[in-house]
């Protein structure tokens, strides 16, 4: 019995040291605010600061463009003599204000591996200033892979000759597609170009092969079995020991498969477009969008 009080109350105590640890580790209600440029997103409170003076972080940007752009370049990101980049550097992030940059400034660094810096005769206000302007950079920066600030760029694929784009429609796709049949409309159906350039180039127009009744692009499967019978339906799984059709009820049968027997054939309305992709040059892919866009 004491052994089990013993236990017990063992137990409560380590639960009560968990919570203890939640609420000294639990981050601040809203979120950290990190960066002298008022970037909302946690950080580590090591690398969390308040906003910059604005006329001290002008001031720097003066300063940055004049005695450091050369290296680090215009972005912060390197530049043309060989300086690191200062978005991922460790002493800028761990840098508050300037007291870190500072020794850098004024005495130089010289890694292995990298261009020497030299030193810059520059007064402690001037490297607190350009330290400042780092910081605001360092704040508006975003995570790994995101693009670049500013407004999205719209790519325009309208480039191309319609005209052209009919002759080469007529030559290679009009075995499977239809102008007046599964792509008629298509301009208004898929209103991007870009969208359109991509349904089209992938063969995810909507049309099946045939394209002249509007079928869809669906995978089918004939298997046929040693006594000759065959079965159809859309393909639902295949590997080297089964297959598996859909019916057209919805309802699934499945065939144990040795080797080639049963006998089975895929039909993928998709694989004439798969087998063009070496073949299109920029060029054919431009000139049948604009042979397709036109076709309201």
């Amino acid at each position: 019995m004491r052994l089990r009080i013993n236990m017990a109350a063992g137990a409560i105590i380590f639960l009560m040291w968990i919570a203890a640890q939640s609420a000294v580790q639990a981050p601040p209600q809203g979120g950290a605010r990190g960066g002298r440029g008022g970037n909302l997103s946690a950080t580590f409170p090591a690398q969390q600061r308040p906003p910059g003076d604005p006329d001290l972080i002008a001031r720097g940007n003066t300063l940055y463009g004049i005695n450091c752009r050369a290296c680090h370049g215009v972005d912060l990101r390197g530049g043309d003599q060989g300086g690191p980049n200062l978005l991922r550097s460790q002493l800028v992030l761990n840098d508050q204000e300037g007291e870190l940059i500072l020794p850098v400034v004024r005495d130089g660094l010289r890694n292995p591996g990298m261009a020497p810096m030299p030193a810059i005769g520059l007064a402690s206000d001037d490297v607190r200033a350009i330290a400042d302007y780092i910081h605001s950079v360092v704040a508006t920066s975003r995570g790994q892979g995101a693009p670049p600030p500013g407004p999205p760029v719209v790519l325009n694929v309208l480039v191309g000759d319609a005209g052209a784009g009919q002759a080469y429609f007529s030559s290679k796709c009009a075995g499977c597609h239809s102008a007046d049949g599964d792509l008629k409309g298509i301009g208004a159906r898929i209103s991007n170009p870009t969208q359109l350039q991509n349904a089209w180039v992938g063969g995810n127009t909507g049309g099946g092969r045939g394209g002249r009744g509007g079928g869809a692009n669906t995978v089918s499967v004939t298997v046929t079995l040693p006594s000759g019978e065959k079965i159809e339906g859309g393909l639902g799984r295949i590997d080297d020991f089964i297959v598996i059709l859909t019916m057209a009820d919805g309802s699934s049968r499945s065939f144990r498969r040795e080797r080639d027997v049963p006998k089975v054939e895929i039909h993928d309305p998709r694989d004439a477009h798969r087998k063009l992709l070496p073949a299109y040059t920029d060029k054919d892919i431009h000139d049948v969008t604009a042979y397709l866009v036109t076709l309201k």
